[in-house]
């Protein structure tokens, strides 16, 4: 007799269904047995079925075509992904402090999956005093995510941390899917977004420098056993062969970065001989810096409501009247827990703050979050010494704050008392009249 705890550890076995083989020889025709399927999605109580036990001679039952009938309903019962999607994920997160917090990282955890077009499937939720140093999870809930992955048909994990490489292996292992992290997420999302040279130098550099304390061998042959004359190998061991060649490509994108970051600070010291004030746009991811860009200058800079939508840093005149003009330029958006890895990268990149005269931080006042994000760009300026750097507020999207019944982030200002958030307008990035009072702030602002 099968019990539930051993029911349990046959369910972590790569396989769709679990039936019980039994003998015809009549010298066991007396023993009672019973079979278990995985259930086609959750019910109350288990994750699969168990049949009522029976005579093993009096079985009758036809295990081929049982199995392929259980097979075809687990089947039927995986929802359907979209065609263009790639993926089909379940989303997870183990979370020690704030369980708001947790819930509000995994719902941009999900905008970062459909940003990637993969479809996310469920999330997995866990609260842990301390999380495991080996999946994370405890073992009861992988055992739960392991089920949930047959029965949904996932293809792929994605925890909301960031995983050690030997978690991801351990991981990968137990479930035989694909695992990665939010940190690999957001890497994919601008591998994909980079267009220029400087863009894609930038991301490739940040997923070398991720991958290399990642990789994993399967074996040591052909090794240097020990130094010292007589003591060398014949060659090296394949996984030190991968980690020699991304260090190699790491130092060259490095010096290609290094003579991009000359190139940028000669057009940069040549704006500032030109004498005309710049202005640089900041904010986080999605809050409409692009549209605010294009409707400012009448420009076609790609948009799209998703994040990181626009990767590459784009830079434009804008015109005021009696033959007066700024440059404006939009950076990359910033994101909460935004990698180091990418932010290294993109310091180049973002140096070019360093030269602005004015920093308009863009925030979408329609998100119920938005003061968060108003923290998360503040921290990331703070990080690049741009703290004391002259910035104006803009509340964007205004137009759907009735819609969506937010707060009104004129009482989030009241409350602040930083010089910074003084002077703040509440405009719609598509309506170019709501932008007449924040164009006359800037003509007041270079030409008083």
């Amino acid at each position: 007799m099968i019990n539930q705890d051993d029911l349990n550890d046959l369910l972590l076995l790569r396989l769709d269904v679990l039936a019980a083989i039994y003998s015809p020889d009549p010298a066991v025709a007396t023993v009672s047995i019973s079979t278990a399927s995985l259930a086609p999605s959750f019910t109350d109580k288990l994750p699969y079925t168990v049949t009522p036990y029976h005579q093993l001679g009096s079985i009758e039952q036809d295990l081929e075509s049982t199995i392929y009938m259980l097979e075809k309903s687990l089947e039927l019962s995986t929802p359907k992904a979209p065609a263009s999607t790639e993926e089909r994920a379940i989303l997870v997160s183990v979370y020690c402090e704030s369980q708001e917090d947790a819930i509000d990282s995994m719902d941009e955890l999900g905008e970062l999956a459909r940003t990637a077009r993969v479809t996310v499937l469920d999330s997995i939720v866990q609260r842990s005093r301390e999380m495991s140093g080996k999946y994370l999870l405890g073992e009861g809930k992988i055992r739960e995510l392991v089920i949930k992955a047959l029965q949904l048909g996932a293809t792929l994990l994605v925890f909301d941390q960031n995983l050690s490489p030997a978690q991801a292996r351990s991981i990968s292992k137990v479930t035989e899917l694909k695992v990665i992290d939010r940190t690999q997420l957001i890497l994919d999302i601008f591998a994909r977004r980079a267009k220029t040279s400087d863009g894609k130098v930038q991301v490739e550099l940040a997923q070398l420098k991720y991958m290399l304390p990642h990789l994993s061998g399967q074996g040591i042959h052909m090794s240097r056993l020990m130094g010292g004359i007589g003591g060398r190998g014949p060659g090296e061991s394949k996984l030190e062969q991968d980690r020699r060649r991304i260090r190699d490509r790491i130092s060259k994108l490095e010096r290609t970065l290094k003579e991009l970051s000359e190139n940028r600070l000669q057009r940069r010291q040549k704006r500032i001989r030109s004498g005309l004030p710049i202005i640089s746009i900041v904010g986080y991811t999605n809050a409409g810096k692009s549209t605010l860009l294009n409707t400012l200058t009448q420009s076609d800079v790609f948009t799209e409501d998703l994040l990181f939508a626009t990767l590459d840093t784009s830079t434009r005149r804008l015109r005021f009247p009696l033959d007066r003009e700024v440059i404006i330029t939009d950076t990359v958006g910033f994101i909460r827990s935004l990698p180091e890895s990418l932010l290294g990268a993109f310091r180049s990149t973002l140096e070019e703050l360093n030269d602005a005269n004015l920093l308009l931080h863009v925030v979408d006042c329609s998100n119920p979050k938005f003061r968060e994000h108003v923290s998360e760009v503040e921290k990331v300026l703070d990080n690049l010494g741009l703290a004391n750097k002259e910035r104006l507020l803009i509340f964007n999207k205004c137009d759907r704050m009735n819609e969506l019944k937010v707060n009104n982030p004129l009482a989030f200002m009241k409350t602040k008392h930083s010089s910074a958030l003084l002077g703040a307008h509440m405009i719609s990035a598509l309506d170019r009249k709501s932008l007449t009072p924040l164009i006359a702030e800037l003509e007041k602002r270079f030409w008083a």
